[in-house]
């Protein structure tokens, strides 16, 4: 019987994630908190006694995948909707989007940190202020250690921001105590500010490798503009061997005869061109005049954001009586 319960899963489509805002500076407001913002996976995870189910960020089922958080989750007795990110810890503690890659093969130390509680008991909490809904949500949780509550602190955003910098981490968000949560939507009611520069691209195709690299060189990418795609530049660094392998397999099935572009490119002659389809994350130093990426290192790839969905995210400034 046990083992037939923990096959199921939960019937329904799951709510889509709220989404945040890119901003340019951390502030301190003491109708805001703060929490680390996580290098990983967004995932919303249904939950009922004996049966969870999990999905990605563009609402595909991604249960199979992480088995492990599943059965976690699948231990609690509340039936609940949760919010937070899946990530894959270093040997210091800390999130890191390239151990995610190792996932797949059971190498990779999983947790999930859930931030928000959407439903609890068939009761839609979407529209409770956002401190009482993690009130809810601390108690809700199944007691395990691939589960865990996201902390927050009240008020102090330049302080969590500068933690977050010595530890090494990607950033903080920053959420308005009394917010509701809008599902799809991005508001200005969370917003996340980041320690470095990162970017989700798209890759259109792949340079010849030189001396003694395997695969490709460089990764060649583009963003979204319009109807079109915009050349951003290339990344040939951030890539392990097996990584080189992996994706040098994926690229080869998406060949195509031409260039995504109407103006020319550099090292045109050297470039395989692909389908738009694999999106990656990148970091890099700065944005040039000319709308490319400077010093962009490969980070991961992202299957969890369709291609045409990928633009430029630019920095907003917040409004003085936030800070």
């Amino acid at each position: 019987m046990r083992a037939r319960t923990a096959k199921r899963r939960v019937a329904g489509v799951a709510p889509k994630p709220m989404l945040a805002t890119l901003i340019d500076e951390p502030f301190d407001d003491p109708g805001w908190v703060f929490e680390t913002k996580w290098d990983g996976f967004r995932l919303i995870a249904k939950a009922a006694r004996g049966a969870a189910t999990l999905y990605s960020r563009n609402g595909h089922n991604v249960t199979k995948e992480y088995p492990a958080i599943a059965r976690a989750l699948a231990k609690g007795r509340r039936r609940a909707v949760f919010d937070g990110e899946l990530v894959a810890l270093d040997q210091k503690g800390r999130s890191r989007f390239q151990l995610l890659q190792n996932a797949r093969r059971g190498k990779a130390r999983l947790r999930y940190y859930v931030f928000d509680l959407l439903r609890l008991e068939g009761r839609d909490l979407r529209s409770l202020p956002l401190l009482e809904r993690k009130r809810l949500l601390s108690s809700a949780l199944p007691r395990s250690a691939a589960i865990r509550f996201s902390k927050h602190i009240k008020r102090y955003g330049t302080r969590a921001f500068r933690a977050a910098q010595r530890r090494g981490l990607e950033g903080i968000m920053g959420k308005r105590a009394q917010s509701h949560y809008r599902s799809g939507r991005r508001t200005r009611d969370w917003v996340k500010i980041k320690t470095a520069q990162r970017q989700e691209v798209v890759i259109v195709g792949f340079t010849r490798p030189r001396k003694s690299r395997k695969h490709f060189g460089a990764l060649v990418l583009a963003l979204r503009k319009g109807h079109s795609w915009r050349y951003v530049g290339r990344t040939g660094t951030g890539f392990s061997a097996a990584t080189l392998k992996t994706l040098h397999t994926k690229l080869k099935s998406l060949v195509r005869p031409s260039k995504p572009f109407h103006r020319p490119v550099p090292n045109e002659r050297s470039t395989t061109w692909v389908k738009p389809r694999l999106v990656c994350e990148v970091k890099f130093t700065e944005w040039t005049r000319d709308g490319q990426m400077r010093h962009p290192a490969f980070v991961g790839l992202r299957g969890d954001k369709p291609a045409t969905n990928v633009i430029r995210e630019r920095a907003i400034r917040m409004k003085k009586r936030h800070r």
